[in-house]
């Protein structure tokens, strides 16, 4: 049974996360670092959402991100110096022959690049149901690299969606307050993703 989200009078589901992606340091004059601990607890917050979704078939998805996340902090309490940020973080472990957080970081941009476009079209579309939008966001970001075990079970995920009517009454009373504050979220977490994954495409990024 999913996780019930209790939203503050007046609330939306942004004020019951640990930390938003607009929180995160990203740090311009440092080719854009993105800071690790920030970035992981905004990722593990975001999950949460998967509560809100409120089908058991989007457990595989959410346990997925977060057994990603695990892997980077796995390494960065290993090795808190050379992790400060992510970037540091891979370059540093990848030093050691070694790439699981490397990994678990491609993976976990994935997810979350999957989640940004399906809610940023859901928004921007809206008489599009959530099941079309997560469909089409599956399609361009983690569909291409899953197996063929897993994709039914994601694909079983992108069935379950409630409709859109809803899912957004559970975000927060002001309906107009709760768009505001997705396009802000997502803004940042999109920017984030980018960032990310521009970094893992270069050279020293690669295992």
């Amino acid at each position: 049974m999913a996780a019930q989200i209790a939203i503050p009078a007046g609330g939306t589901f942004l004020d019951t996360i640990k930390k938003s992606f607009t929180d995160v340091p990203v740090n311009a004059e440092k080719d854009n670092a993105i800071a690790t601990t920030d970035f992981l607890e905004a990722a593990e917050s975001l999950t949460t959402l998967f509560d809100v979704l409120g089908s058991v078939a989007f457990t595989p998805v959410k346990s997925d991100m977060l057994g990603n996340v695990k892997k980077i902090r796995d390494r960065q309490l290993a090795a808190p110096g050379e992790s400060e940020t992510l970037q540091e973080l891979v370059i540093n472990e990848l030093k050691t022959k070694k790439h699981t957080a490397t990994e678990g970081l491609v993976w976990l941009v994935r997810g979350l690049e999957f989640t940004c476009i399906a809610l940023s079209q859901n928004i921007a579309n809206v008489s599009e149901e959530l099941s079309a939008s997560f469909r089409n966001a599956y399609g361009s970001t983690l569909k291409p690299h899953h197996s063929f075990m897993v994709k039914p079970i994601f694909s079983a995920a992108m069935s379950a969606c409630p409709y859109r009517k809803d899912f957004y009454v559970k975000l927060g009373d002001d309906q107009d307050k709760v768009t505001a504050e997705l396009r802000v979220w997502l803004a940042a977490l999109e920017k984030q993703v980018a960032i990310l994954k521009g970094f893992l495409d270069r050279k020293e990024a690669k295992w």
